[in-house]
């Protein structure tokens, strides 16, 4: 059984509590967004840039509805940290969970508050086009 949306939130909220500044934390997204796995070049297509970001941000959602495969990559330091995020909470859940899932750990480690408006208008666009293919992969189920 894999892990509870909810137990992944926990441990985001852990780990930036660890954190005592905005630097540092900022650090480590930078740091989490460097692990991400790099996309092939013919994948940074339209198809999958996410529309809204100021950044650009291709998004690749596959799988089926019980088990949902999301990758991502962005040419942006900090939105490539938030997308490994991103990916850490929703990937390999179902559907049905990443429809209704919020990403509560936004606000819980304090990133709405810090980020630029640019940045949380981005991760806002992110997360909807994931929402909204996760939706679709449940109505094509």
């Amino acid at each position: 059984m894999h892990m509870q949306l909810s137990d992944r939130q926990q441990e985001i909220i852990d780990e930036f509590e660890f954190y005592d500044s905005w630097m540092d934390k900022y650090q480590y997204l930078i740091d989490l967004g460097k692990e991400l796995e790099p996309l092939d070049e013919a994948e940074k297509n339209e198809k999958n840039l996410v529309s809204g970001c100021q950044s650009q941000v291709w998004m690749i959602v596959s799988g089926h509805s019980a088990n949902v495969e999301v990758r991502a990559n962005s040419d942006a330091a900090i939105v490539s940290g938030l997308i490994a995020l991103v990916i850490r909470l929703y990937s390999n859940a179902s559907a049905e969970e990443i429809v209704k899932t919020e990403p509560e750990f936004v606000k819980a480690i304090g990133l709405s508050q810090h980020l630029s408006p640019t940045r949380a208008n981005g991760l806002a666009s992110m997360l909807q086009r994931l929402k909204a293919d996760a939706a679709a992969l449940l109505t094509n189920s």
